[in-house]
């Protein structure tokens, strides 16, 4: 039977990975990095919680159990890396010999450290590649064209935010950036977004310029439309073929309950 390992962060994409897993008689070994990671996830025969700075150990587990594939999947949000984090000696090492602390530099040192040690990573659509955003409104309503021209600045200032590794999503409104992701990630940002300038904002979320698709590809699912009703948002955007668009048929749902529109666009 094959063997895989998956980090899990927090969402439900783990979850989609596990059962598809499971019909094709993949054997999983998830590692929990929070404690704040999926219920159903933490019920999995193989599960085994270690922090994300206990490389070295979570490396040997992989070893341990023959595992030599790993994928990486759900959310990892810079605010809990920092206020959590504890190291074992090889994390240790590998902080001390990082040029920067950005989210691309990180994951990249991880991965080189895994590959050291004969492990592959694993492409994040492996197995669910139905998940991956379509150039396609999806929704009963759609863009008109003054959201379009706000969806064009935002698309903009999205991937020149993913070109300096600071986030990926902004909210727009009336053809002006409102919001810029940092730390805080995606759903507070939305917040933020909202709070600054009421009803009416459009969401736009971009994959990075070179997406490299084993590592943090961004995904729009129900907890994000949910963000979105809050505000009182027009709708999203998010980059067809390289972003995760999942629970797709209950996000849509509310989508269209809520007369907002979802949309994938080419980058």
């Amino acid at each position: 039977m094959e063997r895989i390992g998956i980090i899990v962060g927090n969402g439900k994409l783990p979850l989609y990975f596990l059962e598809e897993a499971h019909r094709k008689n993949i054997d999983v070994f998830p590692i929990g990095l929070f404690d704040t990671i999926d219920d159903e996830v933490k019920k999995s025969k193989n599960f085994k919680a270690f922090n994300i700075g206990e490389v070295g150990n979570i490396v040997k587990y992989f070893l341990l159990n023959n595992i030599t594939k790993v994928i990486m999947l759900g959310k990892v949000e810079k605010e809990i890396i920092f206020r959590d984090l504890k190291l074992d000696r090889y994390g240790e090492e590998l902080l001390k010999r990082l040029p920067d602390r950005k989210d691309e530099t990180l994951l990249f040192a991880v991965i080189a450290f895994f590959k050291l040690n004969g492990i592959k990573i694993l492409p994040q659509n492996y197995l669910i590649n139905d998940f991956i955003f379509e150039e396609k409104c999806y929704t009963k309503i759609s863009p008109d064209s003054s959201d379009m021209k706000t969806i064009k600045i935002g698309k903009e200032a999205a991937k020149a935010l993913s070109l300096v590794d600071a986030g990926q999503t902004v909210v727009c409104k009336d053809a002006s950036v409102v919001a810029l992701e940092g730390i805080e990630g995606t759903d507070k940002t939305i917040k933020r977004g909202g709070e600054l300038a009421g009803t009416g904002c459009i969401v736009v979320k971009m994959s990075r310029p070179q997406q490299d698709m084993r590592v943090d590809i961004p995904a729009v699912g129900v907890n994000t439309i949910q963000r979105l009703i809050e505000i009182g948002a027009k709708g999203i955007v998010g980059e067809a073929g390289k972003m995760l668009f999942v629970e797709r048929e209950e996000a849509v749902r509310l989508a269209d309950e809520h007369s907002m529109f979802i949309m994938g666009i080419k980058g």
